[in-house]
């Protein structure tokens, strides 16, 4: 059942302690993704994938999907659901961090001098396996589908995380990919308990809550405050359409959120179900990273103390322009006038 404070005492605790800055730590899978552009659905139906799925694949199969596809449009970009989150959120001017693990290789290099010059504090871990890559191929209408190859991420154990990885920080944001480790998912969020630390989880991809359904319901009722799905993702977790889902999710959490894509995202906190629209109708050039800006524009708004539904909204804002471009990445000036646009949602 949902934890009961009062209205008063579940914002306090969302928000962080009295006198205490929110700072977010996030956890998940370290990866740099290749962006691969098809000019339709056929190469997705010969592999047998299911469009917008996420699907974990040894490094011969990630080797072999490449091959499939050797005239395509190709980009490396730094990737990782929650890394996408904390990357966003840095470049909004708050402070962030992330856990997780590369190899010793190019990639891993790439992608830790990418976080770090975006200003993430990075607590990662090196090893000799190659890193994680994430193949993401991108149909027309801007649904993307994965072929990750987790390498040194699916590596990361419960022995690898320190007690400085989350002492400075009020809130941990976790990514939902990591359920296929029970034990390292259940471990991180002990802890958090344990130092009352606000744990946040994004449920990942529709097809990781069908195949650990059970587990993921445990989680949320014993360590969840701060729940973020898609409309499949909690359609899987719950059987039910998006307004019966966060019905059902915000009995088990203070704060439940369904993004519902074009239609807008539904927000439930204690009796109330806010919706709101997405911030312009347009047709997504790539889908890739939409939910983890949308997560980076609700903590900003948490952090300012806005309301949820200005929360929100941001997220919406931030979701917007990044489904504008191909990959996870914005141009420092279309940062400078989210920023602005952001400013004046708040300030409302």
């Amino acid at each position: 059942m949902r934890k009961g404070r009062g209205f008063f005492g579940n914002m306090q605790y969302l928000c962080g302690k009295i006198g205490k800055y929110m700072k977010i730590v996030g956890i998940g899978n370290a990866l740099v993704d290749i962006l691969v552009k098809l000019p339709n659905n056929q190469i997705l139906d010969e592999l047998g994938i299911a469009k917008g799925s996420m699907n974990l694949v040894d490094e011969t199969v990630r080797d072999a999907v490449l091959k499939k596809i050797p005239g395509a449009e190709r980009q490396m970009t730094t990737g990782g659901s929650i890394s996408n989150t904390m990357l966003a959120l840095r470049k909004l001017g708050e402070p962030s961090a992330f856990i997780g693990k590369v190899g010793n290789d190019e990639q891993g290099e790439f992608y830790l001098n990418e976080l770090q010059e975006s200003g993430v504090t990075m607590h990662v871990i090196r090893e000799k396996q190659p890193s994680g890559t994430a193949v993401a191929m991108i149909t027309p209408d801007g649904e993307r589908t994965f072929c990750t190859y987790l390498g040194a991420a699916a590596n990361m154990q419960k022995q690898d995380l320190k007690p400085e990885h989350f002492e400075p920080y009020t809130h941990l944001y976790v990514e939902g990919y990591l359920v296929q480790n029970h034990e390292l998912i259940e471990s991180v969020m002990k802890i958090a308990k344990e130092k009352k630390i606000t744990v946040m989880l994004d449920l990942a991809s529709f097809n990781v809550v069908r195949a650990d359904q059970n587990f993921i319901l445990h989680l949320v009722d014993s360590y969840v405050s701060i729940l973020l799905a898609n409309e499949e993702e909690a359609t899987a977790l719950t059987g039910k359409s998006a307004v019966g889902a966060i019905n059902e999710i915000a009995d088990k959490v203070e704060v439940a959120i369904v993004k519902e894509g074009d239609k807008g995202s539904l927000v439930k906190f204690g009796q109330e179900l806010i919706h709101v629209p997405v911030h312009r109708k347009i047709h997504p050039v790539d889908t890739t990273a939409a939910g983890d800006y949308f997560a980076a524009g609700f903590f900003y708004g948490l952090i300012h103390d806005a309301s949820l539904k200005k929360c929100a909204e941001i997220g919406s804002l931030l979701s917007y322009y990044i489904i504008q471009v191909v990959g996870t990445k914005l141009q420092d000036n279309v940062w400078t006038e989210i920023q602005n646009r952001v400013n004046k949602i708040v300030e409302q």
